[in-house]
């Protein structure tokens, strides 16, 4: 066979790949657009929805302020499209997930699976601890220590950016347990050692709580302390997950 040969059928296999990853995105889109349609009408209150932490913190009578053209439009546009990005979540991982699980043995599906479902979870529990407890004491404490001669009126652009920030933020820290279990999984640490390092790892949350929280006790303790318990959740499920995943090679 020279160079210029393929093995029978491997150049279709790839394009078949390729049709059907197209075939998953554009039914995952469909979803998320559908929703989002759905959800247009009712955009301003979606916003007024993730503006209501702020506006309990104003004074009463304060309004946020627009201070672009297509501002007051556009960024409820965005909000109502994260939202439902979030509300078509599901059928978007199904789409991945029946596009990767016929490459998958027995016991891969057993550890990919999980993961997958346990990080959307609690991605979704770090954006739903910051909105109904982070997002209270912060915008209280900014309000408080204001001077009496400020006027507080935020920018919606500039409210948007700095939620999405801090939803991220709490976002990713909620993803801790499923990275201490992955690295245990794939041998890169184990148990023993990550009790080891748990002195610099709750070291490590209170300086990454300073650096994304404003400066007052309570917000870096809102971020601190659940990064440090799902540290130890996540040590604690590890030998559990390892074992429930293990190939029957392993197991043997």
């Amino acid at each position: 066979m020279t160079e210029d040969q393929k093995t029978p059928g491997e150049g279709d296999t790839f394009i078949s790949h390729l049709v059907e990853l197209r075939t998953r995105v554009v039914r995952a889109s469909i979803a998320v657009i559908v929703v989002f349609l759905c959800l247009m009408p009712w955009a301003g209150a979606i916003y007024d929805l993730l503006a209501a932490p702020m506006m309990l913190a104003l004074p009463e009578g304060s309004r946020m302020i627009a201070t672009g053209v297509i501002t007051p439009f556009l960024i409820p546009v965005k909000v109502t499209l994260l939202v439902a990005f979030l509300v078509a979540l599901p059928v978007v991982l199904y789409q991945a997930w029946a596009f990767i699980a016929p490459g998958l043995y027995t016991h891969e599906k057993k550890l990919v699976m999980p993961l997958v479902i346990s990080s959307s979870v609690l991605f979704l529990v770090g954006i739903a601890f910051c909105y109904f407890f982070v997002f209270g004491v912060i915008f209280k404490f900014i309000n408080e220590f204001a001077p009496k001669s400020i006027a507080v009126a935020p920018d919606i652009e500039s409210y948007f950016s700095f939620v999405m920030t801090l939803f991220i933020a709490f976002g990713v820290t909620f993803e801790v347990p499923v990275v201490v279990i992955v690295l245990v999984r794939m041998g890169l640490m184990t148990v023993e050692k990550l009790k080891q390092i748990r002195p610099y790892v709750i070291v490590g949350a209170f300086v990454i709580a300073a650096v994304i929280t404003p400066p007052d006790v309570m917000s870096q303790l809102l971020l601190a302390v659940p990064l440090c318990l799902l540290y130890e959740l996540g040590i604690l499920l590890a030998p559990m997950f390892v074992r429930a995943t293990r190939a029957p090679e392993e197991a043997a």
